[in-house]
């Protein structure tokens, strides 16, 4: 079969590379699965660069959509054949989504009338978005800040909370500020004043405050820190208010909270949401919950699909696309 995959830690346009590969067999508790679909996160580029450091090679394609191919012991709740959308299991094999087959170690049917690339897009932005809310314990009737709404994790936190009944205020670059109006959240921009007019749409301080955004989302702050000293002030002084799944070295200094070790998290120091998977792909398959697809590519194009990632403009998800899509 064919994979995206590296042999050494470095700079992902350095050391990956499309290759051949033996197809992998599913072991215990796991399924294979003949891939159509599969999302690009920048958690990818990370494990080039040696997050989660082990045995190499390894792949890189960490969201899955596809067609059961093979069943690994224990596993009762797939047959042959069946749709499925999940997570690859890119720490137990030599390979991950970005190929012709992928094991996954948890997944989720995927219903009828949900389109595979939209599939292949829901994986980790559910499971980070609906997990971060879970630690900040949004409740119908509150009032949450997403910073950073128009990325894919935060697009879908958007949307989880306005499910669970919160007012959303939402910040965000023009590309996705109609989207995340429709959806119901009140939406304003990045950059010089945002501070006022967060507070402003608010009333006063939010009750809560979910940082998504990457470090280099904000560049009109100029101030050191980047945007955690604005959410800070934001919140009325109150870190505590705020969880940010991403700018973990300044949330320390500031005493922003990141989830990890608090209530509700395991001895690894995160429980993952994976179970809510389903319920979220049929919403989505029935056009209440989505995630902004950028583009797709062939497998082959996958550098193109880098080079777009690391740019920092992909508006959207990246999906490549190993084989033809049924549906």
């Amino acid at each position: 079969m064919r994979t995206i995959r590296f042999h050494s830690y470095g700079e992902p346009a350095d050391v990956l590379r499309l290759e051949a590969a033996e197809i992998p067999a599913p072991g215990a508790g796991r399924i294979r699965v003949k891939v159509q679909a599969c999302g690009l996160n920048p958690a990818d580029w990370a494990l080039c660069r040696g997050l989660f450091a082990a045995e190499l090679p390894r792949g890189i394609g960490l969201d899955v959509a596809g067609t059961v191919d093979a069943i690994g012991e224990g596993v009762t709740d797939v047959s042959i054949g069946d749709r499925v959308l999940g997570a690859a299991d890119y720490a137990g094999y030599p390979s991950a989504g970005a190929a012709d087959y992928a094991i996954l170690d948890h997944w989720a049917p995927a219903p009828p009338g949900l389109d595979m690339v939209l599939a292949a897009a829901l994986p980790m932005a559910v499971e980070t978005a609906f997990r971060y809310l879970a630690w900040l314990d949004v409740k119908a009737g509150q009032t949450l800040l997403v910073n950073g709404a128009g990325t894919v994790i935060g697009f879908a936190a958007v949307q989880i909370a306005l499910l669970r009944g919160a007012r959303v205020i939402a910040t965000a670059g023009q590309a996705h500020a109609k989207q995340l109006a429709a959806l119901g959240a009140e939406v304003t921009a990045y950059g010089d004043g945002m501070v006022e007019r967060v507070r402003a749409l608010a009333g006063g301080a939010p009750d809560l405050i979910f940082d998504t955004a990457p470090t280099n989302m904000n560049p009109g702050i100029a101030r050191p820190g980047g945007v955690l000293p604005d959410l800070v002030e934001i919140a009325g002084g109150d870190p505590k208010r705020i969880v940010t799944c991403g700018d973990f070295a300044n949330a320390a200094k500031l005493g922003v909270r990141i989830g990890l070790g608090e209530a509700g998290t395991g001895p690894d120091g995160a429980i993952m949401r994976w179970d809510v998977l389903a319920e979220f792909a049929r919403l989505a398959a029935e056009g209440r919950f989505t995630i902004p697809i950028a583009r797709t590519f062939p497998l082959e194009d996958w550098r193109e699909a880098l080079d777009i990632s690391q740019s920092g403009r992909a508006h959207g998800k990246l999906v490549l696309l190993p084989s033809a899509l049924d549906g």
